[in-house]
């Protein structure tokens, strides 16, 4: 790894060089941007400030730009809405985005810019929202201003992220999402260093044993989310117009990985969980409102089933969403492929929907741990919400830090490659 990075400061890589510092240039203006408060807004964010409730999980995305109501205060979120929402249309749900799938390379462009639309008018849509429902402002010039700033805000990052995946390194929109965290963390371990130190609740060596405790869970975890995130099922495939000493005795395989649904699983269930009790408030009828606190929000005991069972089950979903048995079967025969010991066609569906129940049961289960800890953590300790350990965050630093660096490996590779075929060929 170590010298994989000092290969960046060669000569022949200073095209990927730029790309970094491109990156990096662009995260300083996502962190600036983070920190300018929507001024409209400011007699009316105290009152907001201590309750996200649904929005936490927005919040963490954006930075904590949400809890300030920066101008980056929805973050790309209304993005990842939008996302799912054309996914789950090319699902034969509407015609024309099946259509749109089935095109290629043309469709994909199409799809995304009707995605990119919704996302920013899903964002004027959650900006409404926010500054009505939630900050209770009634101005109608401030809720016009302070909408189309947050709409602003979002469409810029928009426009951010797709200058950082065609000139830096990186999905754009993915980097963005993980610098949003990444400016969160900090708080957590100073928020930490007090509860267990600063404060004087404990006595010093308690304090400093239990706030070293939690780094090293922490850091445990950390690992345990890189493990999953690598890990993967490896299916053996064998082609029939293909001999092993044709190809050196090299295996091929049919890769799955452990958690393929990543965190969209646990973001579904947020979203669906919270959207009764986020209409609940609006209406402000004080009955429903004591009902889902008491029993449908996450941090209620029944509500905390709930979540881990809605877990579970958009785990399954997503991943046979992503990754539907019959069209890998299919394209596995259409390129003249087979898993040694299983029949072509059903059985080979079976067999594939099989493997992704058992990889599905352990990625969720895992998603379902990793969620679940700070729900438990925030019950059962009298630790500031601020504190938390596991959550979904780090597993969206973790896999996009995980591909970030695959690329910049893939590119120092494809550099290395090129420079040998031109001194093969003494150009």
């Amino acid at each position: 790894m170590f010298k994989g990075i000092a290969k960046l400061f060669t000569s022949e890589n200073k095209d990927l060089r730029r790309r970094i510092y491109f990156t990096l240039f662009a995260l300083a203006i996502y962190c600036l941007g983070t920190g300018v408060t929507i001024t409209w807004a400011i007699n009316s964010i105290n009152a907001y400030y201590n309750s996200l409730g649904f929005l936490e999980i927005f919040n963490l995305m954006s930075g904590g730009g949400l809890k300030t109501f920066s101008i980056f205060a929805l973050g790309v979120s209304p993005y990842i809405t939008a996302s799912i929402v054309t996914q789950l249309l090319q699902m034969d749900i509407i015609p024309y985005f099946k259509e749109l799938k089935d095109q290629g390379y043309v469709g994909r462009q199409k799809i995304n810019k009707i995605t990119r639309y919704l996302g920013i008018i899903l964002a004027f849509v959650q900006a409404y929202i926010i500054t009505v429902f939630t900050l209770g402002i009634s101005d109608t010039t401030i809720i016009l201003k302070v909408s189309l700033v947050m709409t602003a805000g979002t469409a810029f990052l928009l426009w951010l992220g797709d200058q950082i995946t065609s000139k830096g390194i990186g999905n754009g929109q993915s980097i963005l999402i993980m610098a949003g965290i990444l400016l969160s963390m900090p708080g957590i371990f100073s928020g930490a260093y007090s509860a267990f130190i600063g404060d004087g609740a404990f006595v010093m060596w308690l304090g400093i044993s239990l706030f070293a405790a939690f780094i090293l869970i922490y850091l445990i975890l950390l690992v345990g989310i890189i493990w999953i995130t690598l890990a993967e099922r490896r299916i053996q495939i064998q082609y029939s117009n293909r001999t092993n000493s044709a190809y050196g005795n090299v295996q091929s395989y049919l890769p799955i990985k452990i958690n393929a649904a990543g965190v969209m699983p646990v973001i579904f269930a947020s979203i669906i969980q919270t959207i009764p009790a986020t209409i609940a408030g609006i209406t402000g009828n004080e009955a429903v409102i004591k009902f889902m606190d008491s029993y449908i929000v996450s941090e209620s005991p029944t509500g905390f089933v709930i979540y881990i069972l809605l877990i579970f089950f958009f785990g399954y979903f997503y991943t046979f969403l992503s990754m539907n048995p019959e069209n890998m079967s299919k394209d596995l025969n259409s390129r003249g492929g087979y898993i040694p010991g299983i029949r072509p066609g059903k059985d080979t569906s079976d067999y594939i929907g099989k493997v992704l129940k058992n990889t599905s049961f352990v990625g969720s289960l895992f998603l379902a741990i990793l969620a679940g800890l700070p729900v438990a953590l925030s019950a059962f300790t009298t630790l500031p919400t601020s504190v938390s350990i596991g959550g979904t965050g780090i597993l969206i630093v973790v896999g996009v830090a995980v591909e970030t660096y695959k690329q910049i490996e893939s590119g120092l590779v494809s550099r290395k490659y090129t420079k040998r075929r031109r001194t093969r060929w003494g150009t």
